[in-house]
């Protein structure tokens, strides 16, 4: 039994509560779309093409999905205009100028998020001068610190730690298993994921002469608004001073933040990537997946660095950059064509130096 009085059981699709059966036409009235083809059916969910029944809504954005068209047994289609000629108007389609932007309209439709009601299970631990503002639900055994303040409608998920002095602005969402160290302060809507934990000690140690000696990480670990932050994250505080995620950031799962570092608003940052120490990340920044950016650096506003780039050195913003160590995508492009003709071009210095110098005396 939920001991928070959820709302009750909607039908299942895909392991997901959806709301039940919806039309497509009003699926087309909500992003603004044209529904053309036979029929308007009940839709209670979504799908791959080759996977969805009558149904489910499914999903052409991308030429290279048209041929799978004419096998799927979905019951409409959601597709992008510029797409419309691949159709064989089998199915009701749903015509809209960008279909991914138009999911991400849907889904919270067919798939509304199930919040639970307030309330503290009575196997969580608040400290007594922790400050619990309006509407908060926690879940089991999880832990409130001394001095914590949780704003208005938190949620707190079952064995997480709120460590001493943290700060939950309103409509924080903070999912089981994660761990805030003392002092944390998250901005309103900000949402971390299961395993994150963030103002970890960042990694500073002092050689002298016979030992590493640990420096205090004595700084903080600020979050911004409506940052996102993925399962199994990493953010170390500061060394002094504190580590800043800016608003609107959005990380991605398995992602390893040092101290010190400062991350620009709207940027991106996609699973795996490792920032170190007292870098300086601008805004609206993407870094792709397992990306690695070496300490004291500086990216610049609106650059992307492509998946697996190593950055060593400052990065000027605006530009798309890749390959190790990163530099800007053209320039990448041509040194890695450049060592793939390798080869070949061994074998033309050898087959010259063959003609020329005869083959004893043909160098390796």
């Amino acid at each position: 039994m939920c001991w928070l009085d959820c709302a009750s059981r909607a039908p299942v699709s895909n392991g997901l509560h959806t709301t039940g059966a919806v039309r497509a036409s009003e699926i087309a009235a909500l992003v603004d779309g044209r529904l053309e083809g036979r029929g308007d059916p009940e839709l209670t969910g979504v799908a791959p093409l080759d996977r969805a029944g009558p149904t489910e809504l499914s999903l052409l954005s991308h030429p290279r999905y048209a041929a799978q068209v004419a096998s799927t047994k979905a019951g409409a289609l959601l597709v992008d205009a510029t797409l419309a000629d691949r159709l064989d108007g089998r199915l009701p389609a749903i015509l809209v100028k960008n279909a991914q932007r138009a999911m991400a309209q849907i889904l919270p439709r067919l798939y509304p998020e199930e919040k639970p009601k307030p309330g503290i299970h009575p196997t969580a631990l608040i400290a007594p001068d922790a400050t619990i503002g309006a509407d908060v639900s926690v879940g089991a055994y999880a832990h409130v610190g001394s001095g914590a303040h949780i704003g208005e409608r938190v949620r707190i998920g079952a064995f997480t730690d709120v460590g001493a002095n943290c700060t939950l602005a309103e409509d924080v969402v903070i999912h089981p298993h994660v761990t805030l160290y003392p002092g944390v302060r998250i901005g309103a809507r900000s949402i971390v994921h299961s395993g994150a934990r963030l103002g970890v000690e960042g990694f500073g140690y002092a050689w002298d002469g016979t030992a590493h000696r640990k420096v205090p990480q004595v700084g903080g670990c600020v979050i911004g608004a409506d940052v996102e932050i993925g399962a199994n994250v990493t953010i170390d505080r500061g060394s002094i001073g504190d580590t800043e995620i800016g608003d609107d950031v959005k990380i991605d799962n398995l992602v390893h933040i040092g101290h010190n570092v400062r991350v620009g608003p709207h940027t991106i940052i996609i699973a795996q990537v490792g920032i170190s120490g007292s870098t300086r990340i601008g805004a609206g920044v993407t870094l792709a997946g397992q990306v690695g950016v070496a300490g004291h650096l500086t990216i610049g506003d609106r650059a992307t660095v492509a998946a697996q780039g190593g950055v060593f050195g400052d990065l000027e913003g605006g530009i798309t950059y890749s390959g190790y160590p990163a530099r800007p995508h053209r320039e990448a492009l041509r040194a890695q064509a450049a060592l793939f003709r390798l080869p070949r071009l061994m074998d033309r210095i050898r087959a010259l130096e063959r003609a020329i110098f005869g083959k004893e005396q043909g160098s390796e």
